[in-house]
């Protein structure tokens, strides 16, 4: 099966050579794949691991590899043999963009590394995922969702709000960085068409996450010599959760000095709103600790919709709180289209969000991730491999394609096409 083309999206005519797995770099594909690049996903013979994570209708499309890897191609490549790599060199030829979180060590071994593709082809965009940026004290070390979380202060975010030590429960680190890496190599394409030049693109997990972790941590560390701690009170307080109502949760944020005083004034508190240690922003930071446990408090007299209609009558940010389940429900998500279903050769239904990026001139459709070497012949006929050249390296292992479909009839359906 071959993808729509995609030249009338926004990145209709790129190609990218994908050699991540797991979450962090597949993410970041994804992001390029929902602007309409061409992603080659090369995997090894064994395949991704999220291809087994999770439930699955068919072996190797568990659930965690439909959340990340929509609208590719799969080309399975051992790289451990010389035949591969010239195949993937073929492919380095005709490509826009080389991505990867392999350690640099292992590619530079295999002769796969920044310098030698880029003087292979000099309008490349080379991006390195890695876990730690070059010449650091970390350099090479393996990284992973929770040891990032850990290093970057997050598990510390958390213990000082609850008290003990913990991970967000939801692949943060990788996914931050994913959006990370997609933009940096957006820059780089664009930097690209006005010079002409590709480069060398490092993304490394642990300085990407603590950049975002500080974002509003680093706090008073900005003013160094003032004796300012990092972290920003008004986040870090156990008191930042929804508030309980009468029959319920709700989530309430009034923020500026005016839905503090309309807060305060409609709710019968006429005295906290001249209250000194609420009167502007600052000194509501100051005491943070108070201010959100009165607040809890005074929220516990209604109930969750009576609390919406004020909220609603004041100009008060405020909502409700959607389970993991609600979200399928809900009334805004369900009006934008947001969730998609999509139907697959063998008459299974699968269900995939968007890309919430909507743009004026530019719409690709959800399409199935790609089955394990599905695209293997089709993408390396295209490059100009022979059949005699397929045959022999499905004969050693080299590469692996999906179904039965033999070389011959692939090269029929898809003549070589010449760069």
């Amino acid at each position: 099966m071959s993808l729509p083309s995609s030249t009338q999206a926004a990145l209709g005519g790129i190609r990218v050579l994908d050699l991540t797995s797991v979450v962090f770099g597949p993410y970041a594909s994804q992001i390029l794949a929902d602007y309409g690049a061409d992603i080659i996903k090369i995997e090894s013979p064994t395949g991704d691991s999220t291809r087994h994570t999770g439930p699955a209708l068919e072996a190797g499309l568990s659930a965690i590899f439909l959340g990340i890897n929509r609208n590719k191609r799969s080309v399975v490549l051992d790289l451990k043999q010389a035949s591969a790599r010239e195949a993937l060199l073929a492919l380095v030829d005709q490509a826009d963009v080389f991505m990867h979180s392999v350690r640099p060590q292992k590619l530079a071994r295999l002769g796969l590394d920044a310098d030698t593709l880029c003087a292979r082809n000099p309008r490349l965009v080379y991006a390195g995922l890695h876990g730690f940026g070059n010449k650091g004290a970390y350099e090479g070390r393996p990284a992973y969702d929770d040891t990032i979380q850990g290093l970057s202060g997050v598990a510390d975010l958390m213990a000082r709000q609850t008290g003990t030590p913990r991970y967000l429960p939801t692949i943060a680190a990788d996914k931050t960085c994913g959006l990370i890496a997609a933009h940096a190599i957006l820059a780089a394409l664009f930097q690209r068409e006005r010079s002409g030049q590709g480069q060398f693109v490092e993304i490394p997990m642990f300085e990407a996450m603590t950049s975002y972790t500080l974002v509003e941590h680093f706090y008073g560390r900005h003013l160094p010599g003032s004796g300012e701690s990092a972290g920003y009170p008004r986040i870090l307080t156990s008191w930042r959760k929804p508030y309980q109502t009468t029959d319920g949760f709700i989530c309430i944020m009034p923020y500026t000095d005016a839905h503090w005083k309309r807060f305060f004034e409609g709710s019968g508190q006429e005295a906290l709103a001249g209250d000194p240690r609420f009167k502007d922003i600052s000194a509501r930071t100051d005491h943070i600790d108070q201010l959100y446990q009165v607040v809890g408090i005074i929220m516990l007299q209604r109930s969750t919709q009576s609390w919406l209609d004020f909220c609603s009558q004041h100009e008060i940010p405020a909502t409700r709180i959607n389970s993991l389940d609600d979200l399928e429900r809900d009334e805004h998500l369900r009006s934008v289209n947001f969730f998609t279903d999509v139907q697959d050769a063998s008459n299974n239904t699968y269900r995939f969000t968007r890309n919430p990026v909507r743009m004026e001139k530019s719409q690709v459709v959800p399409a199935m991730p790609p089955k394990l070497g599905e695209h293997t012949r089709e993408v390396l006929l295209q490059a100009g491999l022979s059949n005699q050249q397929l045959a022999s390296m499905l004969a050693t292992g080299a590469i692996r394609t999906h179904g039965p479909q033999d070389v011959s009839t692939a090269q029929a359906e898809h003549p070589v096409e010449h760069p």
